[in-house]
């Protein structure tokens, strides 16, 4: 699971990178969603009440931009020029029974609302130092001037982010990056993994094999990641349903166990890695339900070689409001379960001086007849995202153990909603 969205009604802030103007302002992440809520909203309040022509482009920013940060503003004077109508967009819903097919699903979806391509490891340097990363790849289909020709249109829109969780530093390292699709710089390829942000990219280089690369200010991966198992279909042969209307559901596959190999530069000092990794992709155009206010969830690999998915959707006081889990074997059998087979238990939290936001940190979660305990490689793994996506939450690596023995598997834990309900 990956999408996330601003508890806040204000709409874009003020920071961006380079052709940020143009995101849109919930996947997901990171907030997929909330890029297509966000612009729809601009384009209404840019044309709202307009019977004639303003007369002049001061008067369009200001009507445009009434109460809306300059980048905002920018975004909604670029709509009006690229589209004076707005037509309705149909997304394609998610509907069970539909077969996944590979490599083809592994590549973009672009009729689809949101998307987004996931990669969360544990790896270790020379000195056997541990360190926690993740790299995400969205894409959003915000329903802007699908119709004009204009290779300025942003008919699609990208963002990545990027962490690095090293508890020496204890803290997460955090980079962001967006643009619209075209112009060479920004691509979700159809039929093959192969997602561009300028100079990052997550894409397959041979079968089975994948490569990510990304850079912040003071960080920068460039890993290889080797797939040996199928995809992990999750929910009903990959349709997973997020809430008790089943139209809230995405198109979700896994690849676990991935071994990874490669390079990791922190504050100038570049180092050899190893480990595993984990990988999400999903595609949905009706993600949540308008009841559920976040969400927790783990992909987890397991140390005898099997794999674990759980989640669970979170209402207003705190309450389950959907779960489900899948796991598979050693051996490649598959078990999945429903809400009434899912258990999450809150246990010791953590509140970031930052924000103010408490998270558990530490949970006892339930799958079938087996209880596993979640813990944190370190506390603080907080994502303020305000700045760009305008998004708070929790996503760090973890360990998972059953009793008082060694740990059973290893991965991330993604905790969202706890600063405030995830608009989509």
């Amino acid at each position: 699971m990956r999408i996330f969205t601003s508890p806040h009604p204000n709409p874009l802030p003020a920071s961006w990178e380079r052709e940020q103007s143009l995101q849109g302002g919930s996947t997901s992440p990171t907030p997929v969603g909330e890029v297509a809520r966000r612009a729809g909203e601009v384009a209404r309040r840019a044309g709202e009440g307009w019977s004639t022509s303003p007369t002049s482009v001061g008067e369009v920013a200001r009507r445009a931009g009434e109460g809306l940060p300059l980048p905002l503003l920018f975004l909604a004077f670029l709509l009006l020029l690229l589209s004076t109508a707005r037509a309705e967009v149909t997304y394609p819903p998610v509907l069970s029974g539909a077969e996944l097919q590979f490599p083809r699903d592994e590549g973009s979806h672009p009729d689809y609302r949101l998307e987004w391509w996931y990669v969360t490891g544990l790896v270790t340097d020379e000195q056997q130092r541990p360190h926690g990363f993740q790299v995400t790849f969205f894409r959003v289909r915000p329903g802007i001037a699908e119709t004009n020709p204009s290779r300025f249109a942003p008919r699609q829109v990208l963002f990545a982010h990027a962490a690095i969780a090293d508890p020496r530093h204890g803290r997460l390292r955090h980079a962001e990056r967006s643009a619209r699709a075209g112009f060479g710089l920004a691509d979700a390829r159809e039929g093959a993994m192969d997602v561009r942000l300028d100079d990052w990219s997550l894409r397959q280089v041979a079968d089975g094999r994948y490569h990510a690369v990304v850079a912040g200010e003071d960080f920068s991966v460039a890993l290889d990641l080797q797939s040996y198992q199928p995809a992990l279909l999750q929910g009903q042969s990959g349709y997973s349903r997020k809430g008790p209307d089943p139209r809230a559901a995405s198109y979700y596959y896994s690849l676990p166990q991935l071994t990874v190999s490669g390079e990791m530069t922190i504050d100038g000092r570049r180092q050899r890695v190893t480990g595993q990794a984990w990988f999400d992709h999903e595609w949905s155009s009706d993600y949540v339900d308008v009841d559920a206010q976040g969400w927790d969830w783990m992909g987890i690999n397991l140390v005898d070689g099997g794999a674990l998915m759980a989640f669970r959707m979170r209402d207003a006081l705190g309450a389950e409001r959907w779960a489900a889990a899948t796991l598979r074997s050693a051996d490649g059998r598959v078990q999945t379960f429903g809400p009434d087979e899912v258990e999450w238990v809150p246990g010791k939290t953590w509140r970031s001086a930052r924000t103010g936001v408490t998270y558990p940190v530490q949970w006892r979660v339930r799958v079938g007849n087996r209880s596993y305990d979640v813990e944190p490689l370190m506390p603080d793994a907080e994502l303020d995202s305000r700045a760009s996506t305008g998004t708070i939450y929790w996503e760090g690596p973890v360990t998972l153990r059953a009793g008082d023995g060694p740990p059973v598997g290893r991965g991330y834990l993604e905790m969202t909603g706890y600063a405030g309900k995830m608009e989509m």
